[in-house]
């Protein structure tokens, strides 16, 4: 009887497992049969009932059955429809993303809430939508805290994407007080494996934040890393960042070629970054001619880039400074409209240049706006040069009579 029993039993279990398995599998088809209509509406540009039925793939999350398979689809479909290059309006997205956060609210499903959080925050970024951003920012940075309201060390990866998206913003904001402090506190995390995109982005905003305030070696250094991180992720951000590298390098007045380094050189010839290769040729050989002349022909490769234009401005008052030095250096009274000539600026735009170069004693002069005439005192300048050595002449002298005394 006890053996009839077990032999019944055991067909039972045999029979619920192998219906429980079968219900199982249809649920999966039905998914799959989801998608597959999902991606074919998406090819019509059907977009409402695109919609419908990435609703109904929602459902799947709650399913413990479906719950891998759904999570793997649409990621997937986030990440596509992202980076798509068919036309999909901001507010498609953001429905999106807001859509999907909706269903996730009881799905408990982590993974998928910070990922959709931090593309549905990119958006806002994008937009300039700042106050809406802020507000995902909190919500992520209070996913990612222990009990104590402390970074939690241990989600050092999502800490570093919270950062690059918060790093982003200031950087757009221009708040240069608040970035530098997370732009630090970024490179602490040490218990992090960092995507190198995420990197690239780091770095990338700590080289702007330090060329806007003149610390042109450091701005250097950040390009230089932020493009190797964008080069090994194989992100097209990392032509932009060269050019931003080459324009550090011209800032710093530096000789070196920063197409001589093993990473950039293959880039050299890139038709994106001729036009910046050509510019540093320009600029190092303070050829204002032909530095003016490939920003006009490449005006738009260039100048496009409002981080670029912001700063262009700075290495054409750098050129015409040396090519000033150098053009009056013979004389002792010079003609400010012919300055203007050789310059090729508006005379109010050299009297502009030669204050600034007088103010900062780059040139021993002064201006007779009259007679629209530069006069120069070389002669002070070489008399500042024999009082400074007079005074080192009588601090050596001084310095013997102490060692003299002190032997005595």
């Amino acid at each position: 009887n006890s053996s009839s029993n077990y032999s019944l039993n055991n067909k039972y279990t045999h029979t619920h497992t192998h219906t429980h398995t079968h219900t199982h599998k249809i649920t999966l088809i039905f998914m799959i049969d989801d998608v597959f209509v999902f991606i074919l509406f998406f090819l019509q540009t059907n977009f409402p009932e695109m919609m419908n039925r990435y609703k109904q793939l929602l459902t799947y999350i709650r399913s413990a059955v479906t719950r891998n398979y759904s999570e793997k689809s649409i990621n997937s479909i986030l990440d596509y429809i992202s980076t798509s290059k068919q036309v999909f309006s901001m507010d498609l997205l953001q429905e999106f993303y807001e859509t999907t956060l909706e269903a996730l609210k009881d799905a408990k499903n982590d993974r998928l809430w910070f990922k959709t959080n931090t593309k549905l925050g990119k958006l806002y970024l994008e937009r300039e939508e700042f106050a809406k951003l802020q507000k995902i920012l909190r919500q992520l940075h209070q996913s990612c805290q222990t009990d104590d309201g402390e970074d939690d060390l241990k989600k050092g990866t999502q800490l570093l994407e919270i950062y690059a998206l918060e790093i982003q913003m200031y950087t757009a904001q221009k708040n240069n007080k608040k970035l530098k402090a997370l732009y630090e506190q970024s490179l602490h995390i040490k218990s992090a494996i960092p995507h190198p995109l995420i990197m690239g982005v780091i770095r990338e905003c700590g080289g702007k934040m330090h060329l806007r305030e003149g610390e042109f070696e450091k701005a250097h250094t950040d390009f230089f890393e932020a493009f190797k991180n964008y080069d090994e992720s194989g992100s097209p951000r990392r032509t932009t960042c060269l050019k931003y590298l080459v324009l550090a390098n011209m800032l710093m007045k530096s000789g070196i070629n920063p197409f001589d380094s093993q990473e950039a050189k293959p880039y050299k010839n890139d038709p994106e970054i001729l036009a910046m290769t050509n510019l540093v040729s320009a600029y190092q050989n303070n050829d204002i001619t032909e530095f003016e002349k490939i920003l006009k022909t490449n005006h738009s490769n260039i100048m496009d880039d409002p981080f670029i234009r912001e700063h262009i401005e700075e290495l054409l008052r750098n050129i015409r400074t040396q090519v000033l030095i150098k053009l009056i250096k013979p004389y002792t009274r010079i003609h400010i409209p012919f300055i203007s000539k050789e310059l090729n600026i508006d005379v109010a735009d050299v009297e502009s240049l030669l204050v600034q170069c007088i103010l900062d004693n780059t040139i021993d002069g002064r201006i007779d706006q009259v007679n629209q005439l530069l006069e120069l005192d070389h002669q002070k300048r070489g008399g500042a040069r024999y009082t400074a050595l007079d005074k080192w002449t009588n601090q050596l002298n001084t310095l013997n009579q102490a060692i003299v005394s002190k032997l005595a």
